[in-house]
């Protein structure tokens, strides 16, 4: 599986160029509405997965490329398969990307962030976003499914701990999920995040396929209601709802960009198709893709989206 994919359009971060530097579902977290399916393997414990230098040297072969293409982009992100902060040489990883002059950012469920070795990674990126979905014990345990090893109490004081010393762009991400009663939960966590001052608080609901069948889009009244007690509380609050588009790249071999893309980031059978017109190729690789169960195809709120099957990968 490819270390690097995209660039993909991202609605946070303009056009991104992926890093994923965590094997497939290693994860502090097996959240209910992950879009790249369930965890395979919950651990805490940080190690070494890939040599600093080969991630580099990756990024910097695709910088190249799409330098060469005169391809805008805007951001180098580690946006893996699992939690990218368990990741031991992720200090080492960022400091070396710095060099290709692009700003580095990394998307983080912050389950690690009470970890001072971690917080000192993190400092060295240019944004940083941070995952809040609940501040009451309870609700983290229902919609993020922690390891059992993890303390909320812990990682909220790192969170604010991490914010002392951050000097870049640090936003944070609250994902809504129907099904479920917040009571005050939505207070709690506007009043949280009003003492941690983000640069922009965005809230999110599901706009994928997610790990739990049961697990729906919340209302738009509810969204609506978040939204309100967020921007009463918070300098700047945004949704982070919409579609992001179809402006993916692909510079080479157009099957394993999709197969790198899909593994971390699951695509509406539109930008496929817009993928294949772009680079000239017959819309039967989608179907001969599928059929070889490269790709699973899923219906989601009126969508077609294909994922990566990594099925064969987990038990071959």
């Amino acid at each position: 599986m490819g270390i690097v994919f995209g660039p993909v359009p991202s609605r946070r971060l303009g056009r991104s160029l992926g890093v994923n530097n965590i094997p497939y579902k290693v994860c502090t977290y097996a959240c209910v509405y992950c879009q790249i399916g369930k965890t395979l393997k919950m651990q805490i414990e940080r190690q070494k997965f890939y040599e600093p230098q080969k991630i580099f040297e990756e990024v910097e072969m695709r910088v190249k490329e799409i330098e060469n293409e005169n391809v805008k982009l805007d951001y180098i992100t580690f946006v893996p398969d699992g939690e990218p902060t368990l990741d031991l040489n992720l200090e080492k990883e960022v400091k070396l990307l710095h060099s290709l002059n692009y700003p580095i950012a990394i998307l983080t469920n912050s389950s690690l962030i009470w970890d001072q070795e971690v917080r000192n990674a993190l400092l060295n990126f240019d944004f940083v976003s941070l995952k809040l979905d609940a501040v009451s014990e309870s609700m983290w345990k229902r919609i993020d499914r922690p390891h059992k090893n993890l303390k909320l109490d812990n990682i909220l004081e790192g969170i604010l701990k991490f914010r002392e010393n951050y000097e870049g762009k640090m936003v944070t991400e609250s994902m809504l999920i129907g099904g479920i009663d917040y009571d005050v939960e939505i207070e709690k966590i506007a009043e949280f995040l009003h003492e941690l001052n983000p640069d922009i608080a965005y809230i999110a609901i599901p706009t994928r396929p997610p790990a739990e069948k049961w697990v729906t889009q919340p209302s738009e009244e509810f969204v609506a209601k978040a939204y309100d007690i967020f921007t009463k509380r918070l300098k700047k609050v945004e949704y982070l709802i919409g579609y992001e588009g179809n402006e993916f790249v692909s510079l080479e071999n157009i099957r394993e960009d999709i197969l790198n893309i899909t593994s971390v980031h699951p695509m509406r059978e539109e930008a496929i198709l817009e993928l294949l017109r772009k680079g000239n190729e017959s819309e039967k690789l989608l179907e001969d893709m599928v059929n070889k169960n490269e790709l699973t195809k899923v219906e989601y709120q009126g969508h077609v989206y294909y994922l990566r099957n990594f099925k064969k990968l987990v038990n071959s």
